[in-house]
């Protein structure tokens, strides 16, 4: 949080960090939830949750010979279901992209500072949050080589990892801090 004071008003602003290690790149987490929650956030209709529940594996495929057992790829959906997924995420890109780099609220972030450390050496650079929502919410929605979507340059995943605990099964989205650095 960044307060600002004036003589005659104050003005807060809120900031997101975002700590990397090498300019490299590499991606990182901004947003998880269960498929539910982003059902109540975003008026998901039922076809596009149980989609989403398939590719996170809440709930289980009856399909046979899946890469994975525990959840479906999207090019392992029927090409309806990839094709209703895309539309009602390009439908609500703006919302979408808003809720999971922006948030909602008070405590929704005016700006993001990404810090590079990498040994003795930091760099860091400080965006508006309407620069940054335009840099990752930029291009098409579409599967990515993984088959989970892009949304963007933003990466919707199932979050995977949590030695088996539940909470693998959750949605995912992660950005490349360092992309920041080039925009």
């Amino acid at each position: 949080m960044i307060l600002i004071k004036l003589k005659s008003q104050e003005d807060l602003q809120n900031l997101q960090v975002k700590l990397v290690s090498s300019l490299k790149g590499g991606f990182n987490q901004i947003d998880k939830r269960w498929v539910d929650s982003y059902a109540d956030l975003w008026n998901i209709p039922n076809d596009i949750i149980k989609i989403l529940k398939l590719f996170t594996g809440e709930i289980k495929s009856t399909i046979t010979g899946l890469r994975k057992p525990k959840r479906m790829f999207l090019d392992e959906m029927s090409l309806d279901d990839q094709d209703k997924l895309i539309n009602f995420i390009q439908k609500n890109k703006i919302l979408i992209i808003s809720d999971i780099l922006k948030g909602r609220g008070e405590f929704s972030a005016d700006w993001t500072l990404v810090v590079c450390k990498s040994g003795k050496e930091s760099k860091w650079v400080l965006k508006s949050i309407n620069h940054v929502m335009n840099v990752f919410g930029a291009g098409d929605v579409c599967l990515s080589p993984r088959k989970s979507l892009n949304i963007g340059k933003i990466l919707m995943q199932r979050k995977g990892g949590d030695n088996g605990r539940p909470t693998a099964n959750m949605l995912q989205f992660k950005i490349n801090p360092v992309e920041l650095f080039e925009k």
